[in-house]
């Protein structure tokens, strides 16, 4: 084992706080490294959050988006997309089939979608509360401050903001028209707001360097997020990144694990886009220091149209199918359980 990694996993493994050269000697875990790095997240987790894999019902409620990232599905400039918007009543249906099998938390999902009334969703925000009492998690991407004021008025709980890259210029190259500090900005009107926030960061997107890596696990500690989704970059067909190389699942891996060990108290997501790329990501990553999981409540007749990248995981299952296979892989693992946001037993 290379002695940079023994002397920051020796850091890590006596509590110190990791500086950008213990991050930097951690994320190329090797073969024979990344056991010791897996288990020591892993061990983290259990110490600080507990044996409890908390369940989150996203509902994906619109397709439109104004951006035109190169690396998104969604992207503005995607003709080849059917495009739609998830109605009020709509939500609401799906959310109750999600909180009539015990899951508490629903995760409302869409693209930039200016052209969705804020009006219209904080008025669903507040049926979600009132007959459902579930906690509201939105992922909506930047919109006006006056937006996030209205949906926190109307009970919204928590936001997911992903930054995605903590380098400046590669995010303003890869979502043309935004800069990072705008992003950083919003998050920081969230977290004013009272918002519970959330970011995250995409691994192995073209250009992106392990430094910019280590950069990314330090801002989301700055930001002092309670949740960070991160996955790999996976190519989309209909988008100018079609052809380069996927992200790979054991860096992804590693970058998760390091997150765990520099926040160790967050939610930390098995994402959907790993077990899309390793049909054994979802387990391994709930290993190496996740303790959330998607479950995929997007009706089906909306669902194949949310393409953010090819062969996302569940995509060919029913709500109620999808949540009984992640449920499977929940019980095979040994003193795992699945649940709410308040640690009770779930399903």
């Amino acid at each position: 084992m290379r002695p940079e990694f023994l002397a920051a996993f020796e850091r890590a493994a006596t509590g110190k706080t990791l500086a950008f050269e213990d991050i930097l000697a951690l994320l190329p875990a090797t073969a024979a490294e990344r056991p010791l790095l897996y288990r020591l997240a892993d061990q983290v987790r259990a110490q600080t959050m507990g044996e409890t894999i908390y369940l989150r019902g996203i509902i994906e409620f619109s397709n439109y988006c104004s951006r035109n990232c190169l690396y998104c599905g969604l992207r503005r400039d995607n003709r080849e997309l059917v495009r739609y918007r998830m109605t009020g009543p709509e939500i609401i249906a799906a959310a109750r089939v999600a909180a009539d099998r015990g899951i508490e938390t629903i995760v409302l999902q869409s693209g930039e979608d200016g052209g969705y009334p804020a009006a219209e969703l904080a008025r669903t925000i507040k049926a979600l509360k009132a007959e459902l009492a579930v906690t509201v998690t939105l992922s909506a991407g930047d919109r006006s401050r006056a937006d996030y004021v209205l949906w926190r008025q109307a009970g919204a709980d928590r936001y997911l903001l992903k930054h995605e890259t903590a380098d400046a210029r590669l995010f303003s190259r890869l979502r043309p028209g935004t800069g990072l500090a705008g992003r950083l900005t919003r998050l920081g009107w969230l977290q004013a707001l009272g918002y519970q926030t959330g970011a995250g960061n995409i691994v192995g997107l073209p250009g992106q360097t392990l430094a910019m890596l280590a950069r990314d696990i330090l801002l989301l500690r700055r930001l002092k997020v309670t949740m960070a989704g991160i996955g790999p970059f996976i190519a989309h067909a209909a988008t100018p990144l079609a052809g380069c190389p996927n992200g790979d699942p054991a860096l992804t891996l590693n970058v998760l694990a390091v997150t765990r060990l520099v926040l160790p108290g967050a939610y930390l997501p098995a994402t959907t886009a790993l077990a899309s790329i390793d049909p054994a990501g979802r387990e391994q990553a709930l290993q190496a220091g996740a303790n959330v999981v998607m479950v995929n409540m997007t009706p089906p007749a909306y669902r194949e149209h949310y393409f953010l990248y090819p062969g996302k995981a569940g995509s060919t299952l029913t709500p109620v199918e999808n949540l009984e296979q992640i449920l499977s892989l929940i019980h095979n693992l040994r003193g795992r359980k699945a649940g709410d946001q308040d640690g009770r037993a779930n399903c």
